[in-house]
């Protein structure tokens, strides 16, 4: 699945409408063609089959009807307090986790569609009166019979799952597992430094200007290419995906691979094409913003240690999770990527964030809101420890940065003796981790 379709499926799954408009639409189908077919099939006999007059056929698909509208109130009553809870209780950031929930999709889809299908067989139910010939549409009935014991099911699952949801356990590990899919699906690209991506730009680069604010959330590359190719030129996008741009503020540079220069309306053309390419939304999607996941796992942390909530515990789960993450991506692919065209010559730079970006992410905000709890910060000493450990060489100057970060907060907090004995040994940990080594009385938090 390439980049466009991904998004464009992570839209889909993002809202709350598409999957309870297809089930309405259904129900509509499904409405309209059953009384059709027990026309066709003119009452068969069955004990499977409703065998009640019209009077009771409506009574059944006006119970299951008014039942369904009520019900599904409910489910809404639910959701939005439940979305409520995720984002006063642990980040706004959240709310996307629960927005793309099949489960509730799929509930609301099942219960409006039972309503709609409950509506749309009524009016076909005729009486003797009139003058009209008398018309019970048996197996109809019966389907809607069936879609209302299925929707009693469905709300019993859907009561048991969203309390598993809510848990902060539960919230975190969703939060994770997307994360850690996303970071599995990175490519052994052409891979360099950003100092090196940098360092490509020449004298008398042009710059590029977004054309539009919000989120960069998407980035055609394959089109990227073809128009540097096609304008023998290199393109340069030096903001991460995930990144807010403004408007008429640089995102990048382009410049002609042989060194020459363009016409004012070469340039123009070039990069709104390019500008064409990039697509921005008002809020960070997980189709190729790695990031995104520490984000949520930390904005999570820092709530907890807010004064409103004072909850470390739950900042420690939070930690866990992103020392689990950083874990991860420092065994994949980062830094900026280089696109080559079908000639191997390098047409697009695009940088990505490297590990000193997201161990930054993880780490700086937690510590900064949470240098006076001792658990908070031997559990931020652990994650740099694990994170040293895991890959053993790539980590050494971002894990070094953040612990001489810690060891100058620990310094400045208000800890007692025996609170800055133990963070002091975690940060010796840390070093020892560095030189590959691991104490065997390390201690778990």
């Amino acid at each position: 699945m390439n980049l466009t379709w991904s998004r464009l499926w992570d839209a889909f799954r993002t809202n709350l409408w598409p999957i309870p408009t297809l089930g309405v639409l259904a129900a509509l189908v499904l409405g309209l063609a059953l009384p059709e077919l027990d026309r066709r099939i003119g009452g068969a006999e069955s004990d499977l089959i409703f065998g009640g007059g019209a009077d009771a056929a409506r009574t059944v698909l006006d119970a299951v009807a008014s039942s369904m509208i009520t019900v599904t109130s409910l489910t809404f009553s639910l959701t939005v307090v439940t979305l409520q809870l995720a984002s006063s209780q642990f980040s706004p950031r959240l709310l996307r986790t629960f927005t793309r929930d099949l489960v509730v999709q799929g509930t609301l889809g099942l219960f409006l569609g039972t309503f709609t299908y409950a509506l749309i067989v009524l009016r076909s139910v005729r009486t003797d009166t009139g003058g009209d010939s008398p018309f019970v549409p048996g197996i109809s009935v019966s389907v809607a019979f069936v879609l209302a014991l299925a929707s009693v099911l469905a709300l019993v699952f859907f009561l048991a799952h969203l309390t598993r949801t809510i848990r902060v356990e539960s919230m975190l590990l969703g939060v994770h597992q997307d994360a850690s899919q996303l970071a599995s699906r990175r490519t052994d690209d052409d891979r360099i430094t950003p100092a090196d991506a940098h360092a490509m730009v020449p004298e008398g680069a042009v710059l590029v200007k977004a054309s539009s604010s919000g989120f960069l959330v998407d980035v055609d590359e394959q089109d990227l290419v073809s128009v540097a190719r096609d304008h023998g030129a290199v393109v340069f996008i030096e903001r991460d995906p995930g990144d807010s741009v403004v408007a008429g503020t640089p995102i990048g540079w382009v410049w002609r691979a042989d060194g020459g220069r363009w016409s004012d309306d070469e340039c123009a053309d070039l990069i709104a094409q390019v500008c064409a390419r990039l697509t921005t939304g008002f809020e960070r999607t997980g189709t190729s913003d790695v990031g995104l996941g520490l984000r949520q796992l930390t904005d999570v942390a820092v709530k907890a240690l807010s004064p409103g909530i004072n909850d470390p515990t739950t900042a420690v789960h939070a930690l866990g999770h992103s020392s689990a993450l950083l874990c991860e991506l420092s065994q994949v692919p980062l830094g900026p990527r280089l696109l080559r065209d079908g000639d191997a010559a390098i047409r697009v730079v695009l940088s990505e964030p490297v590990l000193d970006d997201l161990l930054a992410v993880a780490v700086e905000q937690p510590a900064h809101y949470g240098c006076g709890d001792q658990v908070v910060m031997s559990r931020l000493f652990a994650l740099l420890r694990e994170v040293a450990w895991t890959d053993g060489s790539g980590t050494a100057g971002p894990v070094a940065g953040q612990l001489a970060r810690l060891r100058r907060l620990v310094a400045d907090a208000d800890l007692d003796t025996m609170d800055r004995a133990t963070l002091d040994l975690d940060a010796d940990r840390v070093d020892e981790a560095l030189a590959g080594r691991w104490d065997q009385t390390g201690r778990q938090h």
